[in-house]
């Protein structure tokens, strides 16, 4: 019998069988890994295996290829700042989402585990979870291979006047050597380089330049699969904060 023991977040559940649920948690030391929780559906344990709980598993199998049995005690329930307002809850979603869309399985992450627990642990604050967000789907594509670099213009090396982003490279160009290329490239919103405002109007264009990156980059490798619908809602959450 192969055994371990780890704290984790909860992504997504899933009913199995008659009582039982399949859960996938994302854990420092075993990345994205699944299991089932026998009496998942249980009054005593359904609450506990809610997406963004924080819980200690104990995974068990008979053989390391198999789904094998997850037994679940709670550290913290993140399910009443997530229902506080629609933010939280698109924000939720979006995370969980992409987490079990992007991350290959049992493949450990463990500065994105982290930087996704401090995420989680903002829920419910609206002043600073957009921004908190946005640098997030920055730090998902850095982990994955695919951060940007936006230090400097690609063609000329100028740090000034960075205007755009290649949708080929990910690096910085600047107005200037953008030229007539302009309406090829991707917008760079100073909040997206660590500058300028941090309005919702800002965060929501900054997410419209890593969102392609997240779609062409690391969802498109994965089949005909579409971005999550609760990304879109948490873009249009973030606007409807300034309306």
């Amino acid at each position: 019998m192969i055994t371990w023991r780890d704290e984790a977040a909860v992504l997504s559940v899933r009913a199995f069988g008659e009582t039982s649920a399949i859960i996938e948690v994302f854990s420092p030391v075993h990345g994205r890994h699944a299991g089932v929780v026998r009496g998942g559906t249980s009054r005593k344990i359904a609450p506990v295996l809610q997406p963004g709980a924080q819980v200690t598993v104990s995974w068990s199998a008979r053989l390391d290829d198999h789904l094998g049995s997850f037994a679940v005690e709670p550290v913290r329930s993140r399910s009443a700042a997530a229902m506080g307002d629609r933010l939280s809850l698109a924000g939720l979603n979006a995370v969980c989402a992409l987490l079990v869309m992007v991350l290959p399985e049992r493949e450990a992450h463990l500065p994105l585990y982290h930087r996704t627990i401090s995420l989680l642990d903002l829920l419910g604050q609206p002043d600073v979870w957009p921004l908190a967000y946005l640098r997030w789907e920055q730090a998902l594509l850095e982990e994955m291979g695919f951060g940007m670099d936006l230090s400097a213009c690609a063609a000329s090396g100028v740090n000034e006047d960075l205007a755009f982003v290649s949708p080929k490279s990910g690096r910085a160009v600047s107005r200037d050597a953008a030229g007539v290329w302009a309406d090829r490239l991707l917008p760079l919103p100073p909040v997206l380089a660590g500058k300028g405002d941090a309005s919702g109007a800002e965060i929501a264009k900054a997410l419209g330049t890593t969102g392609f990156f997240i779609e062409n980059r690391l969802i498109k490798g994965l089949g005909d699969r579409p971005m999550p619908a609760a990304r879109a809602r948490l873009i249009d959450a973030i606007l409807r904060l300034e309306a």
